[in-house]
């Protein structure tokens, strides 16, 4: 469907502008290969004007989409976010690379990552020191200086006329090379049979040691190859878990598990420390260099023959013109050579790129001996309703950022937010910002105004939780569940209205969950109810409705129905980006479903923990289940059990971070706790509250954790979660 697409590329293929990659909601792609650039420009002019999607702040339309790499990356607010530190790492160079023409589609172009780490045969990885940390100024051929120098020899006495000189003949990412990472995983198994006639290759050249593949990087005059983004959230790839054999037959020696540095247990914990490397101060400070070498004025030109970073011309974008060679055997071995040697990315800047601005920079606080007070102020409601549902939209472009509030008896406020701690050490910033408080009461419920009352009846079974609700990211619009009638039901907050009822469950709907939202408000809905099943439904940012048919609003079908579970649905989380819906029913596993409504597996926690009650679940694919008498998991996207802790109380809000390092809960004895997520091991606790918590979320900055309490009250707690990094523990 046409309205299914939310992204259009212009790309290359074989060094050609003749290819479009289209990338659809339920989180695939395509990419087509087209006979010439004019029906390129034919095809995206057909389709929706959807630009490049909503992630790079660019306008959505064609121009966009058939755009050069070089404008979408002028273009984009994607380096500014970067160097301001709120994009990862890891985001801003899948950005360069999905702008640059690496794409997941082509072996050609898979996107390529740096080698952080040069530490991989100690038995501990410490990541203070620099020496554990690869120079990111030189290309992987120039990191050895034995190596630098036959490389650049041979560049000085290069023989054949026929062909610029070179430092390399191959590039640092080929199809090859992205085969020989991923062989333990389909399709890339059984692309890599079909590439050797059915054979797997020799056992010494397969990928079966990471320390063994830095060290061949190092000294095998053939291998300068970089890494891939798997590295650095994939477990799996190190994993045989399909029992292939080499030679492809059943004599032969099985294909084991990739073997591990001495300073990681599992592929989990070498990938985190991996990721954990890469998103390093040493690394911030040093990655435009590496940028400018991969896409920047580096790769090529003068500055590319100093930098030791020449590659074969027939790999540089605009070497060749296809098309203009007219002997079919010539045209055919060009091809066969670009696709044996890789392809450069696409040429995106001419100037040095700019550097990170330092984390000390940006948060000077954090680095101070004495921190902050842990609260900063405490909000009292004049009803005593238990505050259950918090949802903060703080967003600086919202019409209203604000702090929306529900309580147990369903009285709704709209708190306005002021971004007081944001603006703190900034140019202009006076006294009085300073002892304005972040959060303003909503004045019709000061002047105890009945507009903000939802007054239909829910059912008499139903116990009003957190999760009863949903608050769309413009802070326009509530969604609650629980009515007698088995629908759930959407309010205007403005003025209190009921504007939509759903129906589609055959029993009362229990609890309800949304997505992230896109930038014009789009976002996936999830009901969960008693009649065991999950509806997944399409919030209309701009229509204000679910579905996206105004004409239709009074029955709007859900977009996949979830089965699996045999009783009353308890929790569900639902991740846009992964396009992956997570639910636990009153007893049971947990259930991971596509978007698309396919059962993809159980999480399965120990034995006796059969009561999920609430989830969450981060982008990076980690999801941490609370079941009843204070126990936790973390899983892994794929199902893997990672940690298990048990805590001296009742949780009745859980939450985390944005990056999914850390988890944050709080419950009957009214202490806000932080945890590391991946191993679930405690690191800060708040001081106590006079009253229970019983929902909770964080400000869009990550700085402010706001609690409702069942006092009728709403707290607001400082948080900087750099507080708890690794680095900012043991180096500041």
């Amino acid at each position: 469907m046409f309205s299914e697409i939310r992204a259009v590329f212009s790309r290359r293929h074989l060094l050609q502008n003749t290819a479009m990659e289209v990338f659809m909601a339920n989180r695939t792609s395509v990419l087509f290969n087209f006979p010439d650039q004019a029906t390129v420009k034919k095809a995206v002019l057909s389709l929706p004007q959807v630009g490049v999607g909503t992630s790079y702040g660019l306008p959505q339309d064609r121009r966009v989409s058939l755009a050069s790499p070089r404008q979408l990356f002028k273009s984009s607010n994607m380096t500014q976010r970067w160097q301001r530190r709120e994009i990862s790492n890891f985001e801003y160079l899948m950005f360069l690379n999905t702008i640059a023409g690496r794409t997941y589609n082509d072996l050609n172009q898979y996107p390529l990552f740096p080698w952080v780490l040069a530490c991989y045969d100690s038995q501990e990885l410490d990541l203070t020191l620099p020496a554990n940390f690869r120079d990111l100024s030189k290309p992987v051929g120039a990191l050895n200086p034995k190596r630098a120098a036959f490389f650049a020899e041979r560049f000085e006495s290069w023989a054949d006329e026929r062909t610029p000189p070179c430092h390399y003949l191959r590039y640092a990412s080929t199809a090859a090379s992205a085969l020989h990472w991923l062989i333990r995983m389909e399709p890339f198994t059984s692309l890599s049979l079909d590439a050797n006639n059915n054979r797997l290759d020799h056992p010494d050249r397969i990928f079966s040691s990471i320390a063994r593949s830095w060290r061949n990087c190092q000294r095998d005059p053939s291998d300068v190859k970089e890494l891939i983004p798997e590295f650095f959230y994939l477990p799996e790839m190190l994993v045989n878990a399909n029992g292939y054999h080499l030679g492809g037959r059943e004599d032969g020696v099985a294909v084991g598990h990739v073997e591990l540095p001495a300073w990681a247990d599992t592929p989990e914990d070498f990938v985190r420390i991996n990721r954990m490397a890469l998103e390093s101060e040493f690394v911030s400070c040093q990655l435009h260099q590496w940028i400018d070498l991969v896409f920047g004025y580096k790769q090529r030109g003068p500055e590319a023959v100093r930098a030791l970073n020449v590659f074969h011309h027939l790999t540089y974008e605009g070497a060749v013109c296809l098309d203009a060679i007219a002997d079919p055997s010539a045209r055919e071995a060009t091809e066969a050579h670009i696709r044996r040697f890789g392809q450069t990315p696409s040429h995106l800047l001419i100037e040095p790129h700019p550097p990170r601005s330092s984390a000390m920079h940006l948060s000077p606080l954090m680095f101070k001996d004495q921190l902050q007070r842990d609260v900063i102020m405490v909000l009292k409601f004049p009803s005593n309703s238990p505050v259950t549902h918090v949802a903060a939209n703080t967003l600086p472009h919202l019409a209203v950022p604000a702090v929306v509030t529900v309580t147990c008896s369903r009285l709704f406020a709209v708190n306005r937010w002021h971004n007081t701690l944001g603006m703190r050490g900034a140019p202009g910033y006076s006294l009085e910002q300073a002892h304005r408080l972040p959060i303003e009461m909503d004045p019709l419920i000061a002047n105890g105004g009945n507009k903000r009352q939802i007054s239909d009846l829910v059912d008499q079974s139903i116990q009003m939780s957190t999760q009863c609700f949903v608050v769309t990211a413009d802070n326009r619009y509530i969604l609650v569940c629980g009515f007698w009638d088995k629908s759930f039901r959407v309010y205007s907050s403005e003025t209190g209205k009921l504007t939509q009822i759903i129906f589609g469950h055959w029993d009362v709907v229990t609890c309800l969950a949304r997505s992230e939202s896109y930038i014009g408000g789009d976002c996936y809905v999830v009901s969960g109810s008693r009649d065991a099943t999950l509806l997944l439904w399409y919030w209309s940012g701009r229509h204000h409705i679910i579905g996206d048919n105004p004409a239709n609003n009074d029955y709007p079908a859900p977009r996949a129905v979830l089965t699996g579970h045999d009783q009353e649905v308890a929790c569900v989380a639902v991740c846009a980006e992964l396009g992956l819906v997570i639910s636990g029913a009153r007893e049971g596993p947990c259930l991971v479903h596509t978007i698309t409504g396919d059962l993809l597996r159980a999480l399965e926690g120990p034995e006796s923990w059969r009561r999920p009650r609430l989830i969450c679940v981060s982008s990076e694919g980690h999801c941490v289940v609370y079941y009843e008498r204070g126990r936790f998991c973390n899983f892994g996207v794929n199902g893997k059990l990672l940690a298990r802790a048990e805590l001296d109380d009742s949780a009745r809000a859980i939450l985390l971070s944005s990056d999914g390092h850390n988890l944050v809960t709080g419950g009957d004895n009214g202490v806000v706790q932080v945890w590391r997520a991946c191993s679930l091991t405690p690191l800060y606790d708040y001081p106590a509250c006079d009253a229970a918590i019983r929902a909770m979320d964080l400000s869009h900055d990550q700085r402010t954790l706001i609690t409702g309490m069942a006092s009728g009250s709403i707290v607001a707690f400082n948080i900087d979660f750099n507080r708890w990094h690794f680095e900012h523990q043991h180096r500041y």
